[in-house]
């Protein structure tokens, strides 16, 4: 099983957890530390440590929040749900799913919110004129608010990949070369 099928529940149940006590930023604001010290290799192995149990390994986590956050954050004191979903994760051995949960949180939120994030990557740097228009197209075609990041990836020749959620538009030239290619082969 890959990391977002078994993210999935935990994401919506904390998810509920949190839209009940309206605490959506709180919770989105400590999973996305969460994902960024997840992210770290060394942390995930020293956690993965079988000598340590899972009530040392909440009070490391626990101090870690505080430290990165402070003491308000909901996985340290600030929330006894937060620190009663890090018992769970820990318990069941999915903390390392921390990252892919955080994602399916975000995106859970971006819903409700009716906004989407949008990765725009072309071959050159966008005027803000482009992002603006981007912005403005996409948020009528999603019925949403856009919030657009932008990548510049020069192997794209020219045009650009947009990813907005599920939703991929590849526009670039590499795209249509690749295509005219597999069309010409066949």
């Amino acid at each position: 099983m890959d990391n977002n099928t078994v993210a999935r529940p935990y994401a919506q149940a904390i998810f509920e957890i949190a839209q009940d006590k309206g605490m959506l930023d709180e919770f989105s604001a400590s999973l996305a530390t969460a994902r960024d010290m997840l992210s770290d290799n060394q942390l995930a192995d020293f956690l993965a440590t079988p000598s340590l149990t899972d009530e040392k390994r909440l009070e490391f986590l626990s101090g870690l929040f505080a430290k990165a956050v402070g003491d308000n954050t909901v996985f340290a004191g600030g929330s006894k749900q937060g620190t009663n979903f890090l018992k769970l994760l820990l318990e069941n051995d999915r903390v390392s799913v921390l990252p892919a949960i955080a994602d399916q949180f975000d995106t859970l939120k971006a819903n409700i919110e009716n906004k989407v994030d949008v990765l725009v990557t072309s071959a050159t740097t966008l005027s803000d004129k482009q992002v603006i228009e981007i912005s403005s197209a996409l948020s009528s075609r999603l019925g949403r608010d856009v919030s657009i990041e932008t990548k510049v990836d020069e192997s794209l020749i020219g045009g650009a990949v947009i990813t907005a959620g599920d939703v991929v538009i590849d526009g670039s030239t590499r795209s249509r070369l690749e295509g005219l290619a597999s069309a010409l082969t066949k």
